[in-house]
């Protein structure tokens, strides 16, 4: 049986989904502005807006599907990132008054939405989503959330001082999402949590249990993914972006296969890492990043076999998946396909 195949989260939006993307503004005027002109995008849509995000959401679903993949994702069509969107639907942050924040150690700088009060959810938005995104596939579609600790990182807490705190409340207002998910029928959910490879030891501090607290109550039959990427660059082929430490997922690896975590999404592809890694996944599936997302180049089918074949040699084909690095917003429609394209037919051709 040929390996799995998945992708991670964002697919490029198509040019008639005119909202804000934070993978095509980093040189405008608002790149430090994330979350700016979201709101008035979508009152310009007007009555329209349901119908162009289905349509985005179809042909994202529609684009994964035919390049081959096993379980597509919503390719996060309706958000202007993966961090706010979840941010917006909540009550305690402040939306119209942003704050400056150096993030990812300095790497740069942002105008951020802040933590004003107690966070709560009053109705989770994700189960709608997935409804549109999986009726356009019989494949099982994929949901994808940002994790307690990544949002932390990406909010200004005005109100709790204490991140840990913080990502508890973040915690309870992802984990209505996750049942209200897997009471509609969703079979894969993926919190992102691409902090903890920044910040290992914060992960191992109060991460993982926040992370747990996302996920209580999440039925067997859903498949607990967690995403840990080393961080996104500001634009395609540039090779000194910060990254986390190399050592990071080995000072993870025990956690995750000690925890309710059933899959972990590892990037390899950018810069590979010792496969020896995998080796203490002995129940955790993991999904390897065998496809760059931040550079223009294809990987041929036979560079790709070829990592997935020396994969094999630490960890068994039942529990590895085969997937970009990361989402695909930044490498624009034809790349994201030619890249896929390989993929499906490198996973396929291993027997």
């Amino acid at each position: 049986m040929a390996l799995l195949t998945t992708t991670i989260g964002a697919y490029p939006k198509p040019g008639y989904v005119a909202l804000p993307d934070w993978f095509q503004s980093d040189h405008g005027p608002d790149a430090a502005r994330p979350t700016v002109g979201w709101a008035e995008a979508m009152e310009a849509l007007g009555e329209d807006a349901d119908d162009v995000l289905d349509r985005g959401t179809r042909d994202a679903v529609l684009d994964q599907v035919g390049a081959g993949i096993d379980i597509p994702t919503d390719g996060e069509v309706r958000r202007e990132n993966y961090i706010h969107y979840h941010c917006r639907h909540l009550t305690g942050i402040d939306f119209d008054n942003l704050t400056r924040k150096v993030l990812r150690n300095g790497a740069y700088t942002a105008y951020l939405p802040s933590i004003t009060g107690p966070v709560s959810i009053q109705q989770p938005c994700l189960t709608h989503d997935w409804h549109v995104a999986q009726s356009y596939t019989e494949k099982p579609v994929k949901i994808t959330m940002p994790g307690p600790m990544t949002m932390t990182d990406t909010l200004v807490d005005n109100y709790y001082q204490n991140p840990q705190r913080l990502g508890a409340d973040l915690a309870k207002t992802l984990n209505v999402e996750v049942l209200a998910l897997a009471r509609a029928g969703c079979r894969h959910i993926q919190i992102d949590e691409p902090l903890f490879a920044r910040n290992p030891e914060a992960a191992l501090a109060y991460g993982f249990e926040n992370l747990e607290r996302a996920f209580h109550g999440c039925p067997a039959q859903v498949t607990r993914t967690v995403h840990m990427c080393c961080g996104y660059p500001d634009r395609l082929d540039n090779p000194d972006y910060p990254k986390a430490a190399r050592e990071a997922y080995f000072q993870l690896a025990d956690a995750i296969e000690s925890s309710s975590i059933m899959a972990v999404s590892i990037e390899d592809a950018h810069r590979h890492n010792d496969l020896s890694l995998l080796e203490p996944f002995q129940t955790t599936r993991v999904i390897l990043g065998v496809v760059a997302i931040a550079k223009s180049r294809v990987e041929t089918v036979d560079e790709i076999r070829e990592r997935l074949v020396s994969a094999l040699s630490h960890i068994d084909a039942g529990r590895l998946i085969a997937a970009p690095d990361c989402g695909l917003g930044l490498l624009g429609r034809d790349l994201a396909l030619g890249k896929l394209r390989n993929l499906s037919e490198a996973a396929r051709s291993i027997p």
